[in-house]
């Protein structure tokens, strides 16, 4: 903005080859294709498997390694890994980069196949210990052990694809790292639709397409680090300074960066209790939340690292502050509109995307209220992902980890509450995503505060402003697409070409009058060029 250009020293700047906004895009656009392609295997498991015990059997043994995945690739690991692969590329070079990927790769491999084994070994107990509701149904409990043998290999092969993400992002390589869920998307797909069919129990077809795609996932990484001289043998060696950093870093990191997930996996633990399709419910509703969380947030979040993780090594606060300053701004102007999508336009998303098959209209019903709960959360969501890395690109993982505790007893509370106080009623699935999402914004107030007090962040002028102004668009918005959302016969009549040209429209209306509120009060996109961008 003008003012935020005004309140830096851009002269002190140095230019990125490849500015934030630039990388983001690549890194959003690829993650696009994933979640396009991810919305085509919800709509294909929608239809071939539908919402049943079955289905969330896969959907249990799917988020088990999932969740530790968070833990032991994109979440703790990355936020620990960053930081100290940086300040060694700073000191050593690429020589010192082989030598913590090498230490690493291989303490971590160790760790991980050691974690595999035993559950793999004690997958029932595992399964009661995050559905304990499968215990009164001892088949679709048997199908969910047997599923996650098959699904928990997939963690240690992406987890090692996460350390070879972690290098090319710091060296400024950002498309094979967003890339790599595509082939996750897609070998789902061929399973579902090539593979279930010839099976007796075809959803069984998906637990084994899992670990395949860990194999490609990883695969797809290594040639990349080859041609950058980065490709070692993995050679575990836990006395390394880099790797006692780095799991110093991971300890409290383990926690802080996982809330979300954990609180997904409480809202599976109770909605196991809960009737059949529940878990499902969550699930499709989830996954629509993710999308602009995918594309926009973990983008957002992934590109800053690096950059504020430098310009702390380098003692640079003033550029520290203009980077995370500018990552709060772009995330007001696009993750309000998306929330006001996602609440408003729930029903026909649903309808348009998954009611075929033996996705019903009940279902769609039914997953409205949790995609809705899940939708006022959505800007918590994303804004931790953007303050988390101002705690850990300075090697701060106290901050994180309290506030952590406080969402995560937040979340505990309210959604025990609300689902006894909904209990029978049909939306109790529905209380347990809106205490997710309460706990967001909860964990996001207080990476704010922190960051606040540490003096660490200090917001530049212009803010007031701008938040009426985007509070304005987006409630004009709201009111244009209110009355057509609501007309749940028109959506539920109309075939998948009327469905799909209907939901396009309000889209293009919604969005539309958005950024033509926001032109009108005076916005314009040159305000949101990254610090250190070509003014012209």
């Amino acid at each position: 903005m003008r003012t935020l250009r005004q309140n830096v020293n851009w002269g002190a700047v140095k230019r990125l080859r490849t500015g934030m906004l630039g990388s983001m895009m690549t890194f959003g656009s690829w993650t696009l294709l994933s979640r396009v392609l991810g919305l085509a295997r919800d709509i294909v498991l929608g239809v071939v498997f539908g919402p049943s015990a079955a289905t969330d059997a896969f959907f249990v043994a799917f988020k088990i390694p999932n969740f530790m995945r968070r833990l032991f690739a994109e979440g703790a690991f990355q936020q620990a890994f960053v930081p100290v692969l940086a300040a060694e590329r700073r000191a050593g070079g690429d020589a010192a980069v082989r030598e913590l990927l090498a230490r690493v790769s291989g303490c971590l491999g160790w760790v991980l196949i050691a974690l595999s084994a035993l559950a793999m070994l004690g997958s029932p107990v595992l399964v009661q210990a995050f559905a304990p509701g499968f215990a009164d149904d001892a088949a679709q409990l048997a199908l969910a052990g047997e599923m996650l043998r098959l699904t928990f290999p997939y963690l240690l092969l992406i987890a090692l694809t996460a350390a070879a993400a972690a290098v090319l992002n710091t060296y400024g390589s950002f498309g094979p790292p967003a890339f790599a869920p595509v082939l996750l998307n897609l070998c789902l797909i061929g399973a579902a639709v090539g593979v279930a069919p010839r099976m007796e129990t075809g959803v069984i077809a998906l637990a084994l397409a899992v670990p395949v795609a860990g194999v490609l996932q990883l695969g797809l990484q290594l040639p990349f680090l080859w041609r950058r001289g980065l490709l070692v043998m993995p050679r575990p060696d836990w006395r390394h300074p880099g790797v006692r950093r780095i799991l110093r870093l991971m300890g409290p990191t383990l926690f802080s960066t996982s809330v979300q997930q954990i609180n997904l996996l409480l809202d599976t633990i109770l909605a196991s209790f809960l009737v059949a399709g529940s878990i499902s419910w969550l699930y499709w509703s989830d996954r629509l939340m993710e999308f602009p969380l995918g594309v926009f947030g973990m983008a957002l979040a992934t590109v800053i690292l690096p950059r504020l993780s430098g310009e702390h090594a380098e003692a640079s606060p003033e550029r520290f502050n203009a980077t995370l300053d500018w990552a709060l701004r772009v995330t007001l102007i696009i993750i309000l509109p998306a929330t006001v999508g996602l609440v408003v336009l729930a029903e026909p998303l649903l309808t348009t995307l998954f009611q075929y098959g033996r996705f019903t209209p009940a279902d769609v019903l039914a997953a409205r209220w949790s995609l809705m709960a899940y939708g006022t959360g959505l800007f918590g969501f994303v804004l931790v992902k953007v303050l988390v890395p101002g705690y850990f690109s300075r090697q701060d993982t106290r901050g994180p980890v309290r506030c952590a505790v406080i969402a995560m007893l937040v979340n505990m509370a309210i959604s025990v509450a609300l689902v006894f106080a909904l209990f029978g009623t049909g939306v109790a699935h529905a209380g347990l995503a809106l205490a997710t999402g309460l706990a967001a914004w909860v964990n996001a107030a207080l990476l704010y505060r922190g960051l606040r007090r540490d003096g660490v962040y200090q917001p530049l002028a212009g803010w007031g402003g701008l938040i009426r102004d985007a509070l304005l668009a987006a409630g004009v918005m709201a009111m244009l697409l209110a009355w057509p959302a609501s007309q749940t016969a028109f959506w539920i009549e109309q075939g998948v070409a009327g469905r799909v040209f209907a939901l396009a429209g309000l889209i293009v209306l919604g969005a539309g009058a958005y950024f033509a509120v926001l032109l009108a009060r005076g916005r314009r996109p040159r305000e949101l060029r990254e610090p250190g961008a070509t003014h012209g």
